[in-house]
């Protein structure tokens, strides 16, 4: 995903507006984080690697298992979970969870698919949402251009676990959760689709998680560009999701090759979010909710970094403020020194749930750093992690 992520990020700030929204809350400010700690390295490409498709390359998401195993996911295409007692030892198994089939035909949605958020009630049953990539690039005659990004269909489709996420397979059908109204033949010339799902989330009976999408002109709709956040109450029925439009969450974005469907509604986008989300808890003392998320300098974000937003509601945020200064993903590596900073997660280990979808006092600020030469981005890269301080105030 990471060589997309500047020209994307460019196309959503270009869409979306950088403008404060006028619907959000600036001050006083819901929360106060503080980093309280210095780097630790959990991951390293370079030493701990099974193979070369182990990098970090998505934000981390972990549950604990039925015997009480943390299992933790966040990087390449080719599957693999970290393992352990707890966060500060996890380690990695070299079992491929789920492979990428690099399959040309986009009906099967099975070219490129990373492991992006993990849900389980027992720890034993595990429902996953995938950032899935069409590359139409790499498939002969699938494409009229060579160029990847105007060429990539993407869409967030589903698989399951049965052993408490030792492995995990696709539905058959193939099970998409929210995809564009069309087929991987139209529009192409720039990158379409949903993508980079965050977390899911919990609230009572409801289950949550935010996909970012480009947007779409067509005859009886138009999807703006934005971050949308989804909602079910049965997560492992992948048609179950449906989306926020702003007075309800009715939109539905099925599978365009398996069901003919007319556009009745779109999905909202929700400020101040930039880009994707990379992840949202909720505070244990207060019921408030937290969102990281990167972004590069401009409008108003006056630095590159890390930045996080609070939430009574999922819907109004507060001002977005700063929690790490570092050039990311978003920025061009020419202009930054040594390494890049990408995709943070928020993790408690002394979460309450199963899926560290809650915060107390603290959190381990968790994030992958890549490592430049020249102008080029590598796969020398590190998962870390920070000690995080939180307030929330009532």
């Amino acid at each position: 995903m990471s060589r997309l992520l500047r020209p994307l990020a460019a196309l959503l700030a270009a869409a979306c507006g950088l403008a404060p929204p006028a619907g959000a809350a600036s001050e006083p400010p819901l929360s106060a984080l503080t980093l309280t700690g210095p780097e630790r390295t959990l991951f390293s490409a370079t030493r701990d690697a099974c193979d070369g498709a182990d990098v970090p390359d998505a934000p981390a998401r972990a549950f604990r298992d039925a015997s009480g195993t943390i299992a933790l996911y966040g990087l390449h295409y080719r599957n693999r979970a970290l393992r352990g007692p707890d966060l500060d030892r996890l380690k990695i198994d070299c079992r491929v969870v789920l492979d990428s089939g690099e399959k040309p035909d986009p009906a099967l949605y099975d070219d490129r698919s990373w492991i992006t958020a993990t849900w389980t009630e027992d720890g034993r049953s595990v429902f996953a949402l995938l950032h899935h990539e069409y590359q139409a690039n790499e498939h002969p005659g699938r494409c009229r251009s060579k160029v990847y990004m105007e060429c990539w269909y993407n869409t967030v489709t589903a698989a399951y676990s049965r052993d408490g996420g030792a492995s995990f397979v696709r539905a058959a059908p193939p099970a998409v959760v929210a995809g564009p109204p069309f087929r991987q033949e139209e529009g192409q010339g720039r990158h379409r689709g949903f993508f980079n799902p965050s977390n899911i989330f919990a609230e009572g009976r409801w289950r949550y998680f935010f996909a970012s999408t480009t947007g779409w002109d067509r005859p009886s709709s138009d999807q703006h560009a934005g971050v949308c956040l989804f909602r079910t109450d049965r997560p492992e029925d992948p048609a179950s999701w449906r989306a926020w439009t702003g007075t309800g969450f009715t939109a539905a974005f099925p599978d365009p090759y398996r069901k003919a469907f007319k556009l009745a509604d779109t999905c909202k986008p929700i400020e101040p979010f930039p880009a994707p989300v990379g992840a949202v808890v909720r505070h244990r003392g207060t019921g408030a909710w937290i969102a990281v998320f990167m972004a590069s300098a401009g409008g108003r974000f006056p630095e590159s970094g890390f930045y996080w937003s609070t939430s009574r509601d999922l819907v109004t945020w507060d001002a977005p403020r700063l929690l790490l200064a570092g050039k990311t993903l978003y920025d061009d590596p020419c202009k930054a020194s040594g390494r890049l900073i990408s995709y943070p997660s928020l993790l408690d280990p002394q979460a309450e749930g199963r899926n560290f979808d809650d915060v107390g006092a603290g959190a381990l600020l968790t994030y992958a750093t890549l490592r430049i030469e020249g102008c080029t981005i590598t796969s020398d890269r590190d998962l870390v992690r920070r000690p995080v301080a939180i307030k929330v105030w009532p």
